[in-house]
């Protein structure tokens, strides 16, 4: 697990001497003396052509004095004074940097490849001169410290589902370290996160398995509503008969509409339950005569007619036939 960030730390603030000894002082005004005397034509044409100083507006100009600091200048055209004058230019438009990919360990122990981009520009030019040697590089080597940190402290699904608070947890950690040189982080982005293979396939599957649930449910809750409403066509076409000839016939529309050689004979139900009556009769009470056995289809009229013909076998030899047997061909 990374080491947290530790606080910031209370830097010791560079004092200027604002009195100078009296040597010093002396040859500060003589040397500001001579610089004057420098920019007196004729020979201050040449001279004064290289102190005028033209800075653009999004850039201001840092001015050393012997060494001391005088302030920034700028925009637009002023004089800096030759030998003893000496200026920095800076650029405070926003710059775009990327911070090369950091491999860290998050805080479930998975190993991940984190690369992100930072947004920053200069807010006070003086402290970006003064106060730090490469605003630049020191910028990015603090983001890529924090990256590290701040993503040994998240799991891996807060680091792929929270992005915008790791986002703005980053650029909080990164302003406050680069506040003093004057240097202001308005965005942090994590840019792509780069994951092992086996954790890429066990999160495929994970989706996957996911996905079928879902399914499953989805499937589950179909056939639970269609059971419930057909259990409640059941209950309103037995109130009526008459709707489950309607229901039939139907049916019976829809295949005719598919211009097949189907023959459909629709047989009434009541039949059905007329013959299975016959039977139950027949069961219980063995010495009722056997119940003729038709044969419909293709089979020869002796064989019908013999059907047709009660038995005259004894009761206790004929076999009462089964109770919901029906024997039949049907073309």
């Amino acid at each position: 697990m990374a080491a947290e960030i530790p606080p910031q730390i209370d830097r010791p603030r560079i004092e200027r001497a604002d009195n100078e000894g009296g040597l010093a002082a002396g040859v500060r005004v003589l040397l500001t003396a001579f610089s004057y005397l420098l920019l007196i034509p004729p020979w201050g044409l040449i001279v004064l052509f290289f102190a005028v100083k033209i800075v653009s507006e999004y850039e201001r100009g840092v001015i050393f004095r012997l060494g001391r600091l005088e302030g920034a200048r700028g925009p637009g055209l002023f004089l800096v004074l030759p030998i003893i004058e000496r200026m920095v230019v800076m650029d405070l438009r926003t710059v775009t940097m990327d911070v090369p990919s950091q491999e860290c360990i998050t805080r479930d122990n998975v190993t991940v490849k984190v690369n992100a981009v930072i947004y920053f520009r200069i807010t006070q030019p003086e402290d970006a001169v003064t106060k730090v040697l490469d605003h630049f590089r020191a910028t990015s080597q603090i983001s890529q410290t924090t990256l590290r940190s701040v993503l040994g402290q998240s799991m891996l699904d807060d680091l792929l589902s929270e992005r915008e608070a790791i986002n703005n947890k980053l650029q909080k950690i990164i302003d406050e370290q680069t506040e003093p040189w004057g240097v202001k982080v308005s965005v942090v982005e994590v840019k792509d996160v780069e994951l092992p293979q086996g954790m890429q396939r066990a999160m495929a599957r994970q989706a996957e398995a996911e996905r079928e649930r879902r399914a499953k449910v989805i499937n589950a809750d179909g056939e639970l509503q269609a059971s419930e409403r057909l259990a409640e066509a059941g209950r309103i076409m037995s109130q009526d008969p008459a709707t489950l000839q309607l229901r039939l016939l139907q049916t019976l529309s829809e295949i005719a509409t598919e211009k097949n050689s189907t023959i459909v004979l629709p047989v009434p139900f009541g039949l059905f339950e007329a013959i299975q009556e016959a039977a139950e009769r027949s069961v219980a009470n063995p010495d009722m005569p056997r119940p003729a056995r038709i044969r419909v289809g293709g089979a020869p009229p002796g064989d019908i007619a013999e059907q047709m013909t009660p038995s005259t076998e004894a009761p206790s030899e004929a076999k009462p036939p089964e109770p919901a047997s029906r024997e039949g061909v049907v073309s």
